[in-house]
Order: C-alpha cells, then sequence, then structure tokens
C-alpha cells in the first residue's frame, strides 16, 4: 500500500512529496522530548488549500493516516509521524492574507509564526495577543490547534479568545468555513470554538480569521522579587489575584528551576538582577504591568512580594524590563543544556496553587527527582520539567508524573492548560473526562473523520490505530 499512496501523491503533487531519508527522520519528533517508533511513509510539504486538498482526498481514497504539522514545536506528541501516516507539513502555507485595521482582524495562513505577524502589525498599532513564550518559531496554526496559551492569558486570554473563524480542509477533502468576520456571531454551533484545540484530530486547518487588540497604551512596568521559598512565592502570586490586581504577566519559577537558570546564565547575565546572590531554596517572582495605571498597579504588587518576604525590584525601564523577562524565558534553554527534557503542563485553580507546588515537591522526594517548575501563576498553569538522559523517558519518570496529574485533577485541575494532550497525555483523558465525556467526544471524533485517518492515536489511546509498543505513557 505506501509504494501506490506515494505514487499518487506524486502524481497529485510532484516535488512537493518528499521520501528522503532526513525529511522522514525529522518528523518523528518535536519538542516534547518524545520520538516516534517509525518514520512516515512520507512528508508532503503543502503550500496552498488545493494542495492540501489533494492529499486528503488521496488519504480518504485509500484509508491512509495523516499527521497534519505545523513549526514541531509543540510540547505533547501531537504532531509527530505514526505508522504508515503521511506528515501533512502546513509551514511553506506562511501568508498574512488581509489586515483590516477598521475591524481590527487578520486573515492568516497556518504556517504565519506568532512574532512575525505582531512584527508586521505593531507599526499599524495593533497586535495579536496570544503571546507563547515560542512566539518566535511557533506557528499560529499551531497555536490554535493546541489552544495555546502563554505569558498573557490571564489578562488577556488564550488563543480561543483570539480566533473569529477557520477554514479546515476535512477528512475527505472538503473545505469547511466556520466563524464570521464581525464582532458578535451565535448562529448554529460554535465549530471555530470546537476545531480550536483538536489536536489535527478533527481537520487540517488552513486558514485563520484572528481578532487584533489595539496596542495597550502607557508604560510597562516590571516587579521581580526573590523570594524565601516556593511556598512564599505561591502565596505571593495568590495575594495579587486575591486582591483584585490583573498584570499582564505574573510568572514563577521554583529553586531548581532558578538555580539552573542562573547557571546557564552566568554572573554577567545575573549581574544587576535579584539572582545575584541567591540563597538554596530562593524561587523567583515576576510581573509585568501594563496600560494607564500600570504604575500603581506594580506598587501594590511590589508590596505584595515585599510582604511575603520577597526582595523586589521595580523598574519602568523597558529594556530593564526585557532582561528581567528574559530570566523567564532562559527557564527552558536552562534545562536542555543538562539533558533530555520532558516540559508538562498542568493547571489548578489558583487558590491551590501553594498546595501544588507542595505536592509537586513531595513527588520528587517521593521518586527520587528533581522536578524544576515554572508556572504562569496569573491563571494557574504550572510546567514541571523532568530532566533525564538517553533517548527514552525513565519509568520512574513516567510513574511521577503519573502522581502528579492526578493530584493536579484531585485538586480541581486539568491535566494540560495549554500544550494539548497529544500522545504523552492520552492515558489519563479519560479520567479527567469522565466516561460519558469521553465516549461523546469519540463520538464526535468519528463523525467528523469516520474513517480514522486524521492523526490517528493523539488524545485518544486507539491502540488499532497507532503502534504505542514503545510509548511508556500508553502502559
Amino acid at each position: 500500500m505506501p509504494p501506490a499512496v506515494v505514487t499518487l501523491l506524486r502524481d497529485a503533487l510532484g516535488v512537493a512529496v518528499s521520501t528522503a531519508s532526513a525529511d522522514l527522520d525529522a518528523v518523528r519528533e518535536d519538542r516534547s522530548g518524545w520520538r516516534s517508533a517509525t518514520p512516515p511513509i512520507a512528508v508532503v510539504h503543502a503550500a496552498s488549500v488545493a494542495e492540501v486538498q489533494a492529499v486528503m482526498r488521496i488519504a480518504h481514497e485509500t484509508s491512509t493516516p495523516v499527521v497534519p504539522r505545523g513549526a514541531g514545536t509543540g510540547l505533547a506528541g501531537g504532531a509527530i509521524a505514526s505508522p504508515g501516516a503521511i506528515v501533512l507539513d502546513l509551514s511553506r502555507m506562511n501568508r498574512v492574507l488581509e489586515i483590516s485595521e477598521a475591524d481590527e482582524l487578520a486573515v492568516v495562513e497556518p504556517g504565519v509564526l506568532n512574532g512575525d505577524l505582531n512584527d508586521g502589525l505593531a507599526p499599524l498599532g495593533l497586535w495579536f495577543a496570544p503571546d507563547p513564550a515560542s512566539r518566535a518559531i511557533s506557528s499560529i496554526g499551531g497555536n490554535i490547534a493546541t489552544n495555546a496559551g502563554g505569558l498573557l492569558c490571564a489578562k488577556y486570554g488564550v488563543t480561543r479568545e483570539a480566533v473569529l473563524g477557520l477554514e479546515v480542509v476535512l477528512a475527505d477533502g472538503r473545505l469547511l468555513r466556520t466563524g464570521h468576520r464581525t464582532v458578535k456571531g451565535v448562529t448554529g454551533y460554535d465549530l471555530t470554538a470546537l476545531f480550536t484545540g483538536s489536536e489535527g484530530t478533527l481537520g487540517v486547518i488552513v486558514e485563520a480569521t484572528v481578532r487584533l487588540r489595539p496596542i495597550t497604551p502607557g508604560e510597562t512596568v516590571t516587579v521581580a522579587a526573590v523570594l524565601p521559598d516556593v511556598e512564599a512565592a505561591a502565596a505571593a502570586s495568590a495575594a495579587v489575584t486575591a486582591a483584585r490586581l490583573r498584570p499582564a504577566v505574573l510568572e514563577l519559577i521554583d529553586a531548581a528551576g532558578l538555580a539552573r537558570v542562573a547557571a546557564y546564565l552566568g554572573a554577567d547575565g545575573i549581574a544587576g538582577t535579584p539572582l545575584e546572590s541567591l540563597g538554596a531554596a530562593e524561587t523567583f517572582l515576576l510581573a509585568q504591568c501594563d496600560g494607564a495605571g500600570a504604575a500603581d498597579e506594580a506598587d501594590e504588587i511590589a508590596g505584595l512580594f515585599a510582604a511575603a518576604g520577597g526582595r523586589v525590584s521595580l523598574s519602568a525601564d523597558a529594556a530593564a524590563g526585557d532582561r528581567l523577562l528574559g530570566i523567564r524565558r532562559a527557564m527552558h534553554p536552562a534545562l536542555a543544556a543538562s539533558g533530555q527534557v520532558l516540559i508538562e503542563d498542568v493547571a489548578v485553580p489558583r487558590s491551590r496553587l501553594p498546595e501544588m507546588f507542595r505536592a509537586i515537591e513531595e513527588i520528587g522526594r517521593r521518586h527520587g527527582i528533581e522536578i524544576p517548575t515554572i508556572a504562569h501563576a496569573g491563571d494557574g498553569n504550572l510546567h514541571p520539567n523532568f530532566v533525564f538522559t538517553g533517548d527514552e523517558v525513565p519509568e520512574h519518570v513516567w510513574a511521577a508524573a503519573d502522581d502528579m496529574f492526578r493530584t493536579a485533577v484531585a485538586l480541581g485541575g486539568t491535566l494540560t492548560g495549554e500544550h494539548g494532550v497529544g500522545i504523552l497525555k492520552r492515558r489519563w483523558l479519560a479520567d479527567e473526562l469522565g466516561d460519558d465525556s469521553y465516549e461523546l467526544q469519540r463520538g464526535i471524533k468519528a463523525l467528523f473523520d469516520p474513517r480514522g485517518i486524521l492523526n490517528p492515536g493523539v488524545m485518544f489511546d486507539e491502540r488499532v490505530a497507532t503502534d504505542v509498543s514503545e510509548d511508556p505513557a500508553a502502559r
């Protein structure tokens, strides 16, 4: 079957189809640390909607699995090759098709990078609010497919709040348009929201109409603090929320993560910042306030950080603020410098943040591992990280992750706040959703994709559709 499918693809799409070993190997992994057991049968570098439709028609007719893929920056194994699959690479569909200043919207292809869109919008006084920490390398199509979050969610919302409409190629090659260009629109079921976060299991996103915002006027004021321990930092961030303050950014790095960041940046990198003299258990809390009342809000936050025992630094200087934010952005490069990294993602109600941090420390002690953790503290979204050596995630790391996921759900939280389920978290999906919701969602998948060819094995544990023999998360 595979050679015949590849021949059909080449006849229809020519040089857009690759079976080069380097191309096949490159799509076996994303940034999750997970690598598929087998390469795909081909990679198609689609450059138009028509090419995507052609791929899906061939796949539908031959019952061949298709894995949609954007920039490959996912963290849950949601866009990596599965056995016998075509990987449909959308990164070449990277045009901004329209910017409407009057309607404050943009129409973009899925391969447009977040950062590139905002660079083009800045001279117009507009911006696209979703801001994953990976905005310089992550694509808008991938952000929509995972309903990505990021640094600004507590104030400006996750990706779903910025998506007005979509064009989606369905499993049989039909083109579906959803949503609207109007501020309001409530006709029928909200299929736009359904596709947002569907991880390529319902259709292939080929165009998005996204909401823009006026650039927030006024200065940005940054507040940074080093606090005695993670519980003090978590309590301080909860106090910010309780005080009805909404900074644009509120980030927390625990002691284990902060020590690695300090070592990674080196003496020159941390000179003049609160990291210059770190105690063993000290943690880092960072807030950025924007808008007309930024200075007053920052003063209040600085007071709350100080009341929790923090050494506080406050600055309205943009360069100083960027440097402090750079400490947060250095977290994952710092971890990657010391081994393979499994970047996890759970969320709890903001009031339960101190409890979740205590639980992570206890889980680390119980399993004999250090779990450096960073949190979007403003919305209760934590990223515990597991650093390991070798090509496969060790079993004791999965055991610790299992404890962590179950704890987050028990605290009223969720398995994933922004990375998606992918392959890595499908084992726990039914536990969080419950039997009825799980079966209803499988039914929705079957309605949109009756032959089960779209991203098989992602989200739902379908052993017949994907090779999970080497996947500890599926055992």
